[in-house]
């Protein structure tokens, strides 16, 4: 990428020390963080990088839920359903799958069933998506206690903590049982970081000679594998479970694949039907569930590129606002620091979701791009199968816009 195509005009620029211009009609769209500025006009180009969740199916997968042969899932009797599990275990490299209806309840389940006794407890990282973003439903629905280790900057986490957290004391009536550690990859809030494999068969042994299940959290497990090189199987071999997502960058609408040994499925599927996740004819569902693991895998790789093409640009931005280390950006999750504190990231995130009429004059057209404030003073963006090459390099430069506006506003202030 050339740095012409970084470049907006400087005489165009020149408008944002102007008095502020009319901002185009916006209106609310519910968010985990908050409500960005959502613009309409035909002007506008919306690029949505707020998470690899808001895909929709196309035509391919539409046609094959509207073709489904469907029957009773919870009577088994679900071919479709049937033939997504036989395609999932297969892959995955385990004796059995079970499909069931998001990622959260997936998880569930396994703690539920690797803790089979209320009070048995967890060890996961502290910036787990486990721990912090399902409502502690390990503790609120199935009275499992969580323990916690430091994550890494790779989302990993140190082993000998791992080893000092286990409880050694069971059935002293003080201590809760350690039984399941989990794990997350690739890892969100570390920024889509892909867990090396030396240091899941590490985790692994010492599971192994404390007696714990290793549970993977690997709702992006086939990001990782794509970012390796590898089958997902690769990965699995040193999991006992895992949870993987086919409603994020695979373009499923809906569903998570659990998957593990023909027992564990066993009770994983009365776990599911407590829990309310027993579906009737679920196959018009999982018909889009095998065309996610049959054609989206390999696409993945486009959102990695993208990804790091932005993170590339951001680093090449001229004047520089924008800082991160591209050594972290594995797959098609970007987080990135602002350098001028006078800019916070709920601000710039403001920015890159409004549109104005100057904008409008220096780029051709309005670019609302949609990102998430994040943990630690970061912004987080994420690629997936709705974000095309063309729309990352508008979206960089409206990150480019931005910045040349934020200079010229402190030049103005000054």
């Amino acid at each position: 990428m050339s740095s012409k195509t970084l470049t907006v005009p400087a005489r165009l620029l020149r408008h944002c020390l102007h008095k502020p211009s009319r901002v185009f009609h916006v209106g609310p769209v519910r968010l985990y963080y908050g409500s960005p500025q959502v613009v309409t006009g035909s002007a506008v180009r919306t690029v949505d990088l707020r998470s690899d969740t808001v895909t929709k199916p196309g035509a391919a997968m539409r046609r094959a839920m509207a073709e489904a042969e469907v029957g009773d899932d919870v009577f088994g009797e679900d071919p479709t359903v049937n033939e997504l599990q036989k395609i999932a275990a297969d892959m995955f490299g385990m004796e059995a799958a079970l499909y069931v209806p998001t990622g959260t309840m997936s998880n569930l389940i396994a703690v539920m069933v690797h803790c089979r006794e209320r009070g048995d407890e967890m060890i996961v990282g502290d910036l787990s998506h486990t721990l912090v973003y399902e409502q502690g439903g390990s503790a609120q629905l199935a009275g499992i206690h969580s323990a916690t280790v430091t994550t890494l900057g790779d989302g990993t986490f140190d082993l000998n903590q791992l080893i000092s957290k286990i409880r050694h004391g069971y059935p002293d009536p003080h201590y809760p049982r350690s039984r399941l550690v989990c794990v997350e990859n690739t890892h969100n809030i570390q920024g889509g970081r892909v867990l090396p494999l030396s240091f899941l068969q590490e985790l692994r042994s010492v599971a192994d000679k404390f007696g714990l299940a290793v549970h993977m959290d690997g709702a992006r497990v086939m990001n990782a594998a794509v970012a390796l090189g590898i089958q997902p199987s690769a990965i699995l071999q040193h999991c006992h479970s895992v949870s993987v997502c086919l409603s994020k960058g695979l373009g499923a609408p809906v569903g998570t694949m659990l998957g593990g040994s023909k027992d564990f499925i066993q009770r994983a599927v009365r776990a599911r039907k407590a829990l309310g996740g027993g579906m009737r004819q679920s196959g018009v569902l999982a018909a889009a569930g095998k065309i996610a693991l049959s054609d989206m895998i390999g696409r993945l790789k486009e959102d990695h590129r993208n990804a790091r093409s932005f993170a590339q640009a951001l680093l090449q931005c001229d004047p520089p606002l924008y800082q991160l280390d591209l050594n972290t950006v594995e797959t098609n999750i970007l987080r990135f620091c602002l350098q001028d504190t006078q800019m916070s990231p709920t601000e710039f995130c403001e920015r890159m979701a409004g549109v104005d009429e100057e904008e409008v004059k220096a780029l051709g057209q309005g670019v609302q791009v949609l990102m998430f404030p994040h943990v630690g003073g970061t912004v987080r963006a994420v690629w997936h199968l709705g974000i095309s090459e063309e729309d990352t390099q508008l979206a960089i430069l409206k990150a480019q816009f931005v910045a040349q506006q934020h200079k010229l506003k402190s030049i103005k202030a000054a």
